[in-house]
């Protein structure tokens, strides 16, 4: 999947734009590896994107960062999950 849909508006010259999308599709594949089965495709454009208005063009670099954010910030697959250590609520008998 491109990057390109992400870049709102942002403009790259042609070679950046290349080694942003190489950065974003090995963090999604690496992210595919790891099990991620949806991984979060909007904070790593996001990551990518600001790292590449500050200079940084190496697509290594730029992939293993948005890497490192993600893992920062769990993805959560549930709507309302609870803590590990929750127990289930209990409920007041009627």
């Amino acid at each position: 999947m491109p990057i390109r849909p992400y870049l709102e508006g942002h403009r790259f010259d042609a070679e950046t734009t290349r080694l942003m999308g190489i950065a974003f599709e090995t963090a999604i594949a690496a992210l595919h590896t790891r099990g991620d089965v949806d991984p979060p495709r909007d904070t790593i454009a996001r990551i990518i994107i600001d790292l590449a208005k500050t200079g940084e063009r190496n697509p290594e670099r730029l992939c293993e960062a948005a890497l490192k954010a993600v893992r920062e910030y769990p993805v959560v697959n549930a709507p309302n999950p609870l803590p590990a250590d929750a127990s289930s609520p209990v409920l007041p008998d009627s």
